[in-house]
């Protein structure tokens, strides 16, 4: 992606975080890049979780090397016109300065936003030190404003996915804290109480809140979280689970009857194969 195509995807997303809500799903190749532009999306988000899977490691940090990481989001940029939003996880460094040289690398991909978040992978601390994790967005925010390319930074707090004690406490009193250190954007992941959502949508106003679905919940629908200001809902790794229990369900299937059943799931081939034949 070139710089201009580049600077319209990043305006175009910024604009998407102003006002409404909207749908950031989470592909984890090209081709399902491919296929959620073809359902008409408007923006796509990469997923560590995802693309770890696919490479058979697991999602922390050390098992993706930066270099790797920043193949797989250039290839997801590649793939369509939409903005892109990188899940960036920790930023790939520990002390500010090493988040500071790989977002501008990030940024280089063609992206429109990134996220940094503030677990560290270490089961001893799973979480940056307040001060840390601050001075993390403050780094990656001068990234952004020095490479000239306006992408929208988002900041994250993991209090729900590390089981921190009081994660709402502690999450609204970081997600004030992330904002005020230059994140455009503000992610609490596992927060799932309509009235907890509300609450952290209050304490950052007007920065946009992006809310993680992940599971079947009769409670958080697109209407439900518009209604309470979300502006932006992403999925995370869970439509790369959902194709990894159905291939698992079917191979098990196999493995355990002898019997094909299974493949009556399967997506026609031609259905499939006339949405990238449309393509070239």
């Amino acid at each position: 992606m070139n710089e201009a195509s580049q600077l319209s995807a990043v305006a175009k997303f910024r604009a998407m975080h102003e006002s409404g809500c909207f749908v950031l799903p989470n592909p984890w190749d090209v081709g399902t890049a491919v296929y959620l532009q073809h359902l008409g999306f408007q923006a796509l988000a990469t997923t560590s979780a995802g693309v770890a899977f696919t490479r058979g490691v697991p999602d922390a940090t050390p098992a993706l090397p930066l270099e790797d990481m920043l193949a797989h989001i250039r290839q997801i940029v590649a793939a369509t016109p939409l903005p892109v939003n990188a899940d960036f996880q920790s930023g790939h460094a520990d002390d500010p300065e090493g988040v500071a040289a790989n977002v501008t690398r990030c940024i280089a991909t063609g992206v429109a936003g990134l996220s940094i978040e503030d677990n560290t992978g270490r089961s001893a601390a799973p979480l940056y030190e307040k001060g840390a994790a601050v001075e993390r967005i403050r780094a990656a925010r001068s990234a952004i404003d020095s490479s000239g390319v306006p992408v929208v930074l988002t900041g994250r707090c993991e209090a729900w996915l590390v089981g921190q004690p009081d994660p709402l406490r502690f999450a609204l009193d970081r997600l004030v804290a992330y904002a005020e250190a230059g994140a455009d954007c503000l992610y609490a992941p596992g927060v799932t109480k309509l009235d907890e959502i509300e609450q952290i949508v209050k304490a950052v106003a007007p920065r946009p809140v992006n809310v993680l679905v992940s599971s079947p919940s009769k409670e958080l629908t697109v209407s439900r979280l518009a209604d309470l200001g979300v502006r932006r809902i992403s999925v995370g790794s869970t439509l790369a689970r959902v194709a990894w229990g159905a291939f698992i369900h079917s191979a098990r299937s196999i493995a355990e009857t002898g019997t094909f059943d299974s493949f009556a799931d399967a997506v026609p081939f031609a259905e499939i194969n006339g949405v990238f034949d449309k393509r070239n």
